[in-house]
């Protein structure tokens, strides 16, 4: 603990995380948008999400010590990389603020205040850019440093210049962002995936703060005379690497849970129409055809066209007044009148599937309405899944209705008395 405590980059270099692990969970964002984007190329926000994230996997495959080395020999200029990386973190930057702006205020707006918005930001972040090349152009920055470039030339003119100028454009973007995204996340009306994929995207661009502040204490305390090059080499690169991480998750999480969400829904509506299902496989003597490479959906609907088509001659066979007397009974025991009607009507295909049994060659000679029963299969197949509820509805609707349950007859005498 002393040797922390007297060197914190020890400790910090026992937390470092990796670049590639958040160049990983980038690019596995990447590619979970981009059948979208190629899909619906057109849409401006889906490309800037795909360029937005493109252009993080670009920061931190570029801002890997290993490539900046790289760069700088295959281009023959020392420190070639400084100007590379910070403009592509510039581009990043107005890249988040072009995409929050949009994607907050919409596809279709086109208010005077949001394209005055937009040019703020294509021309203020270009002109960081091109600015940067210019600073580095004019200063003097002949040995090579990987790790440790903006502490080492903090006092070296035009480089400094350079230095500060990423740090403030950077800080200023994360700033507005936050602002933006916090703002959104407290909008009434959000899909509960896309609020959570915001907070993540809030924390992720707070964090970066963080990566700020240490970077410009450690160059601060150069212009000071005083060491602080932990923060700028230790701290700073692994709060990157964390905030890359929590701003992934954010536009992966809105996409993804709702794709999960979808599937979980079709997947336990197939579930649910089991009970039934096998119901009308007792009847039809058939099941539906395996295929192997059937889509979760594409097995919900031949699940339901497999019911629907056993159900709909089956219903000749349906005891329109046991049904009414079970819907009635299941009333009386408490059931919610949705409930009851899918309880009765599980208690009458059961009467009719044994009625089906016992007569093979019969046609049946009922002639009911099946509308409401083949769109309520799934409630009928839960009702099917309580055996001990079917049983008691079944056992009060077979029983007498007692004298004190039984309407009296209305006399015309009664009516005038009244009267």
């Amino acid at each position: 603990m002393t040797t922390y405590a007297l060197n914190p980059s020890a400790l910090l270099s026992d937390f470092y995380i990796s670049f590639w692990i958040p160049t990983a969970v980038l690019s596995a964002a990447l590619a979970i948008k981009l059948p979208t984007i190629i899909r619906l190329w057109k849409d401006p926000l889906l490309r800037a999400v795909g360029g937005l994230l493109l252009l993080a996997c670009g920061v931190f495959v570029f801002c890997s010590p290993s490539t900046i080395a790289w760069v700088n020999d295959l281009v023959g200029v020392p420190n070639i990389s400084a100007p590379w990386c910070y403009s592509l973190l510039t581009a990043f930057c107005g890249s988040c603020l072009m995409l929050i702006i949009a994607w907050r205020n919409g596809l279709y707006d086109r208010s005077a205040a949001t394209r005055r918005a937009m040019r703020w930001v294509v021309s203020v972040y270009s002109g960081v850019i091109v600015a940067l090349w210019v600073l580095f152009a004019l200063a003097d920055a002949p040995v090579e440093r990987l790790r440790d470039l903006d502490t080492y030339y903090a006092n070296t003119p035009f480089m400094r210049e350079e230095i500060l100028l990423y740090l403030l454009a950077h800080t200023v973007a994360v700033l507005i962002t936050s602002r933006l995204i916090w703002n959104w996340v407290r909008t009434d009306g959000l899909d509960a995936w896309l609020r959570w994929g915001l907070k993540l995207l809030g924390v992720g661009y707070g964090v970066n703060l963080v990566f700020d502040g240490a970077k410009l204490t450690a160059v601060v305390a150069r212009w000071t005379g005083h060491d602080l090059d932990w923060l700028s080499t230790d701290l700073a690169p692994t709060v990157a690497a964390g905030s890359a991480i929590l701003i992934a998750v954010g536009f992966i999480l809105p996409h993804a849970g709702q794709y999960l969400q979808d599937r979980w829904r079709v997947r336990l509506a197939h579930r649910q129409l089991r009970p039934l299902y096998l119901l009308m496989r007792s009847v039809h003597g058939s099941r539906v055809p395996f295929v192997l490479r059937a889509t979760p959906e594409l097995r919900l609907i031949r699940r339901e066209t497999f019911i629907r088509d056993v159900l709909l001659p089956l219903a000749r066979h349906l005891d329109e007044d046991l049904r009414r007397r079970a819907y009635d009974a299941a009333l009386g025991l408490g059931h919610e009148p949705a409930r009851a009607r899918a309880l009765a009507a599980a208690v009458a295909i059961q009467d009719a599937v044994e009625a089906k049994r016992r007569a093979p060659e019969s046609d049946g000679s009922g002639d009911p309405d099946t509308t409401e029963l083949l769109r309520e299969i799934g409630a009928v197949s839960r009702g099917l899944r309580r055996p001990e509820e079917l049983e008691a509805v079944r056992a009060r609707a077979a029983a007498p209705a007692s004298p004190s349950t039984t309407p009296r007859p209305v006399s015309a005498e009664s009516v005038s008395a009244h009267e």
